[in-house]
């Protein structure tokens, strides 16, 4: 065996050259087919250690997919923050280049001029460049539909760059779409191509650039000449036309960026600088004295009261782009606090309108950051305590609502999860065991989170309550599933049912009580189920009645009669000693015995189920089952003719109306709280079923 392996693993192993060296070798048909079956072996045993090689690696095949999922994540993490840096360089750069200007302004006019080739000459040149580049950015716009009122018409806005791009799948890297994109000195457009219609696109998405990242992706043939566009939490990926466009896109961005961040650096120094108080014009009216006194000094006193030159006013749009890249979500509230406590009681000027325009961009991108977290794609290990961080920030913007909202849709999606990962038991009562822990815990302990985290938004608790409902149904559906669709045993549904209501009691420890949800839920399923046995005991007691031969019971055993005496003991029949007589011989027939067993039973285990809402179906189902019985000992005392059977059916039937049915209505009524007319009505009645004398067909 070994022999042939090494000979079958050999580099040069040729296998024309060895079936004609083994055909010429063989004796006969028995010695190839004695080879064929050694390769056979060899063949399955090859098999079956590579299957064991998988096996064995399969644990390391899987840690290593997690790892290199991890991998990604961190690495697209360090891109952003590498990409986050080198921004915060460049502006420091042109930071300290501006100040170079200010001190040397000759230097400054020099190094402006050589740096902008576009730099206009005069006033006329700058207009006429102006309006050009307005024009084509306008010429280019009317062919995208949908993107008018999103990019109203400013003087500086103008058209840099667009191109054609393909865009893919960031994960399985299969094509999208093909798409055109505009690059303008503040955002980015893309659009889409409209089948049929040649130059015409339809609106897809805006980009400001102040949120935007660029990554190049390293060629990985046929992938090749594709670079990412990184929007947190999201990111797109688009292939240019050839490595040369590529790179075009690449600097273009990147310089449009950085021409942005200096343009924005600049208005804001300019509006931070004191502004002389313009010279009122000579007016020969002396009453406008003072109302021009007035109208000087009103402006001057804004200028000084809003004062946004201080250093954290001017870095909080960028630090709050850093907190929001390094998680760092309760920084981002408190910078946003902070500003909103300074401005509070300030008048609404310019420049304060364009900050909170500034800062209402980053508010919007934590929010949409702290909603990406509390979404159900997320991880949900760690119980509700781990959304606690994102709630809270939520909260403290003003989003109690959307927080709310998130936080209950993410434990919705954490119940669901745990409860589809319970294993199946081979026993129903185990298996709800298990439902009933894991449902009613995460409930409880969802609860007391919302408890923690929404206490001073007493408007949220009708959504808590909302949810609470549909969460209910999530379980009933796999409980009845489970319990009643398989269809157990009632004694069995009973008692799951009884498992049910204990967890659901631990509710009313925060002074949630969802029994009445619960009962609402189940009753179709439980009224199904006493309807269903009872059928069942129905059509066994008709089929005992057809075999009724009205004779005494003979139990054969003294061991027998007392566990029957401990039976009709249980099921409430305590004069059951003076039905019995010598020998272990019963003076009751095995119908009438059985039908008292399996009745009383069914009344045991139906009790376990009530509610209000099922008295009306039980009653019912009682009264139909003793009807079956009473019916069959009133139609055998009309026909039998025997005397000896007649009196011993008289007996049977006493034994029905004077002790059974008393049993029965004592045990409803101890189980319900209230006596039922219907019982009573049966009891009292000497017969249940009037049949015409001359009759000898059975009804039943």
């Amino acid at each position: 065996g070994s022999r042939l392996r090494r000979q079958l693993e050999s580099g040069g192993f040729a296998a024309g050259e060895y079936v004609k060296q083994l055909s010429q070798q063989s004796d006969g048909d028995r010695d190839l087919q004695e080879h064929r079956q050694r390769i056979q072996a060899l063949s399955e045993e090859t098999a079956q250690s590579l299957k064991r090689n998988v096996y064995q690696n399969y644990r390391q095949f899987i840690e290593t997919a997690r790892e290199i999922s991890y991998l990604e994540s961190e690495m697209y993490q360090l891109s952003h923050i590498l990409t986050e840096q080198k921004g915060i360089m460049e502006a420091v750069t042109q930071a300290l280049l501006l100040q170079a200007d200010r001190d040397d302004p000759a230097l400054g006019a020099r190094r402006a001029a050589a740096a902008d080739p576009f730099l206009p000459l005069s006033a006329k040149e700058a207009a006429a460049s102006e309006e050009g580049r307005q024009r084509t950015l306008t010429t280019l716009l009317e062919k995208v539909e949908g993107c008018r009122d999103l990019l109203p018409e400013s003087p500086g806005k103008y058209l840099v760059y667009n191109g054609d791009l393909v865009e893919y799948d960031a994960d399985h890297m299969a094509q999208i779409q093909r798409v055109h994109a505009f690059l303008m000195n503040d955002c980015l457009l893309v659009a889409t191509a409209l089948p049929n219609r040649r130059g015409a696109y339809r609106y897809d998405a805006l980009y400001p650039l102040d949120g935007l990242a660029v990554v190049n992706v390293k060629d990985n043939p046929p992938m090749k000449d594709m670079f990412k566009l990184l929007m947190f939490p999201e990111s797109r990926i688009f292939q240019a036309e050839n490595a040369k466009i590529k790179k075009e896109w690449l600097e273009v961005l990147e310089e449009t960026k950085r021409n942005r961040a200096l343009s924005e650096k600049r208005r804001l120094e300019q509006e931070a600088l004191p502004r002389p108080a313009p010279t009122p014009p000579e007016s020969t009216n002396p009453f406008e004295e003072d109302d021009d006194d007035e109208e000087e000094e009103e402006p001057s006193a804004e200028e000084e009261v809003v004062d946004l030159s201080l250093e954290w006013i001017q870095e909080l749009p960028e630090d709050l782009d850093v907190c929001i890249a390094q998680r760092d979500f309760e920084g981002a509230v408190d910078l946003l606090d902070k500003l909103s406590e300074y401005l509070g009681d300030k008048p609404v000027s310019q420049p304060v309108k364009e900050l909170r325009l500034k800062v209402d961009e980053r508010v919007r991108q934590l929010t949409d950051v702290l909603v990406f977290e509390l979404s159900p794609d997320r991880s949900l290990r760690g119980g509700p305590r781990a959304t606690r961080r994102a709630v809270s920030q939520l909260i403290r913007l003003g989003q109690s609502t959307k927080a709310c909202e998130l936080f209950l849709k993410n434990r919705a999606a954490a119940v669901q999860t745990a409860i589809r990962q319970l294993r199946i038991e081979g026993a129903t009562l185990l298996y709800i065991h298990k439902l009933c822990h894991v449902f009613f815990t995460s409930l409880l302990e969802t609860a007391r989170e919302f408890e923690t985290d929404f206490a001073g938004n007493n408007g949220c608790y009708s959504a808590f309550v909302v949810w609470a409902r549909s969460s209910m149904k999530m379980f009933v559906d796999a409980f009845s599933k489970q319990v009643f669709d398989s269809k157990e045993s009632l004694s069995t549904a009973a008692e799951c049912v009884k498992v049910a209501k204990e967890h659901c009691k631990q509710l009313s420890e925060i002074g949630l009580d969802l029994t009445f949800i619960i009962h609402a839920l189940l009753v179709k399923d439980i009224k199904g189920a006493l309807q269903s046995y009872k059928d069942i005991i129905i059509e066994a007691t008709k089929h005992r009645n057809s075999e009724e031969m009205w004779r005494r019971m003979n139990l054969m055993t003294p061991e027998a009669l007392g566990k029957l005496r401990e039976e009709m003991r249980g099921c409430g029949v305590g004069n059951f000693d003076q039905y019995t007589g010598d020998d272990c011989w019963v003076n009751l027939s095995y119908t009438v015995v059985a039908f008292t067993k399996q009745t009383m039973a069914f009344l045991e285990e139906a009790l376990k189920l009530y509610f209000p809402e099922l008295h009306m179906v039980l009653l019912e189902s009682l009264v139909e089952i003793i009807l079956v019985a009473v019916q069959h000992v009133d139609y055998s005392l009309r026909c039998e003719q025997d005397p000896e059977k007649k009196a011993f059916i008289r007996q049977n039937a006493s034994f029905l109306y004077e002790t059974v049915l008393p049993v029965v209505e004592k045990r409803f009524e101890e189980g319900v709280g209230k006596p039922a007319k219907q019982l009573q009505d049966l009891r009292n009645a000497s017969r249940l079923m009037r049949v015409n004398p001359e009759s000898t067909t059975s009804v039943v």
